[in-house]
């Protein structure tokens, strides 16, 4: 698949743009021989720092890629968060709408990446538990001037369904990213999502089916469709993405072939990147394939914005 590189003075893509709204995190990164069972004590011999959060993660991949990108979303007065902040800027990402709470922590996770570069997470929320309706009210100004907000769910619920509610009222195109899914996911939010982007195992959480084989794929899919989403994509790690579209129907592209290294932020890169293309005009097929690429390149690098590739390197890999 060719993409025609329009990049304009600023050396951003001549695109819509993007608001990423969502979680900042600092990843604490540690490699495993393997994941450890309960009760099991095991030795590390290294581990890194790391600028992370679904929303962060997004954003900076957005960034690299040249997209027109801004960051809405929480952190403390630490030095977490002047850690991301340094990193998002590199990426070219606009951070002036971060909000600084002084009361609170930059939210953390926890990463054990073993020896097959899978990895486990856990994450301490911190100033991101705090993002709040009334924050989102206040930033409306940068809502009206974007064409697209990402979405994920390491932010408060009720944030997430007033943030889509007020986008899909102002015409804009909502992605969700339903990480990590919630036990309960409420109905109302399907009414504002246009794209979603699901794993297998979050898919079989909200859908109540076993995606385990194509058939369970395919209820699955048509199952979030009926909900009124009009484009869904199931991300199956190694065995590429399955899309049900209102636009472009059915289809399964397989994943690109590559010695994975680390599969931190895979999905975050993924969305990012389907974003990066449908904002330009793509449709969802040339949009995955392009986000497959991305992702593939990812997985073989270590850390979560620190992977993320910029234009040039994806063009180069197709």
């Amino acid at each position: 698949m060719s993409t025609e590189k329009a990049v304009n003075g600023n050396g951003k893509c001549k695109s819509g743009k993007i608001l990423v709204i969502g979680s900042l995190n600092v990843d604490m990164v540690v490699d495993v021989d393997h994941t450890p069972v309960v009760g099991e004590t095991i030795i590390s011999t290294d581990m890194d720092m790391i600028p992370g959060g679904k929303g962060a993660n997004q954003a900076c991949a957005a960034g690299y890629l040249g997209t027109d990108v801004s960051m809405l979303g929480a952190v403390g007065d630490d030095s977490y968060a002047r850690l991301q902040f340094m990193s998002l800027d590199k990426a070219g990402v606009d951070t002036s709408r971060i909000i600084v709470k002084k009361d609170e922590k930059t939210g953390v996770a926890f990463i054990t990446v073993n020896r097959d570069g899978d990895n486990c997470i856990v994450v301490v929320s911190g100033a991101n538990a705090t993002l709040s309706p009334q924050d989102i009210d206040v930033h409306l100004d940068i809502l009206d001037r974007c064409d697209m907000v990402l979405l994920q769910m390491e932010i408060p619920m009720e944030t997430v369904c007033h943030a889509a509610r007020m986008a899909k009222m102002k015409g804009k195109t909502v992605i969700l990213d339903p990480a990590p899914a919630p036990a309960s996911f409420p109905e109302e939010l399907y009414e504002y999502v246009d794209v979603i982007k699901p794993n297998r195992t979050e898919t079989a959480m909200l859908t109540g089916i076993d995606c385990r084989t194509e058939e369970g794929l395919r209820k699955a899919a048509n199952c979030l469709r009926t909900r009124g989403i009009r484009e869904v994509l199931v991300t199956l790690g190694s065995e590429g993405v399955y899309i049900d579209s209102a636009t472009c129907g059915i289809s399964h592209i397989p994943a690109r072939r590559v010695q994975a290294l680390d599969t931190t932020a895979a999905g975050d890169s993924f969305t990012a990147a389907l974003a990066f293309m449908l904002v330009q005009g793509k449709n969802i097929l040339e949009a995955a394939e392009f986000a497959n690429t991305v992702s593939a390149i990812v997985v073989t690098r270590k850390g979560a914005q620190t992977s993320m590739p910029v234009l040039d390197e994806v063009y180069a890999y197709m």
